[in-house]
């Protein structure tokens, strides 16, 4: 628990400068961050066989295409993204005909383009989130944080019925409904008082997040199970990889361009 309580506070004396800074500063940490997670993915598929250099080389650039692409809105459709996307696309899935079976085949190129397309688009989105406006940007993380925390403690205290025993065995259907609850109302009042006049239409779209954030959650939970992990790294004492963390806020954040013009 000290090791867990230590880095979080390292980890919160790093992202709050950077992320009150905004900028060129805040589009390098979400870049670094982003490198790191597709590290993760690619340490997964690893454990089944390594992958070439090359093509961990070319997975990188084309996530960097899409998560410093514009960040106007439009640019999942009209930006560089597509560029990133051709590249991608073409050089992932031709190289698989120049390498042996065992060393990479069209399987391990179809799960690096899904792996980039996940990390890509759910990384610019909270770069495109952050340049919106600083406050947006923490109202999406107040839902993370907030319906995350409560759902863990409410299902520790009233926990009775197990949500999917089969992906995450700790979490509780008392919880999920407890989490999604408080981290609503929370982030629904730091939204009216920071962002903009709530309306039932946010405060829908709020809860809606929070339910998608706990989806995250276990779809990474899932990810862990099936290739037989407890975190994806331990790059960050106490809390595991940067996927680990930030399960949930990739959901929202790829919700979040769902919901672009509503918020």
């Amino acid at each position: 628990m000290k090791k867990r309580i230590i880095s979080a506070i390292v980890m919160l004396a790093i992202v709050i400068p950077i992320v009150w800074y905004g900028g060129s500063i805040f589009r390098l940490g979400v870049g670094i961050v982003s490198i790191l997670a597709l590290k993760e993915m690619l340490d997964l598929k690893k454990s089944h066989h390594q992958l070439p250099i090359l093509v961990e080389l070319i997975a990188v650039i084309s996530l960097l295409l899409i998560v410093l692409a514009e960040y106007d809105g439009y640019s999942i459709l009209f930006g560089i993204t597509y560029r990133g996307l051709a590249i991608l696309l073409l050089s992932l899935l031709g190289l698989s005909i120049f390498y042996d079976e065992k060393k990479y085949t069209a399987t391990d190129a179809l799960f690096l383009i899904g792996s980039v397309l996940l990390l890509g688009v759910s990384f610019n989105a909270m770069i495109l989130a952050r340049m919106t406006d600083l406050y947006l940007f923490i109202y999406l993380i107040l839902i993370f944080i907030f319906t995350d925390t409560f759902a863990m403690l409410s299902g520790m205290l009233f926990g009775r019925h197990k949500l999917i025993p089969k992906v995450s065995p700790k979490k509780t259907v008392e919880g999920s409904v407890l989490g999604s609850i408080i981290g609503t109302i929370v982030a629904s009042l730091f939204y009216h008082f920071f962002v903009n006049d709530i309306t039932v239409l946010v405060a829908i779209v709020t809860l809606i997040l929070s339910i998608i954030g706990q989806i995250g959650d276990l779809i990474f939970s899932k990810i862990k199970r099936e290739n037989d992990i407890k975190d994806f790294s331990n790059l960050i004492p106490g809390h595991g990889g940067i996927l680990d963390r930030l399960d949930s806020t990739i959901a929202i954040m790829l919700a979040f361009l769902i919901f672009y013009g509503i918020l």
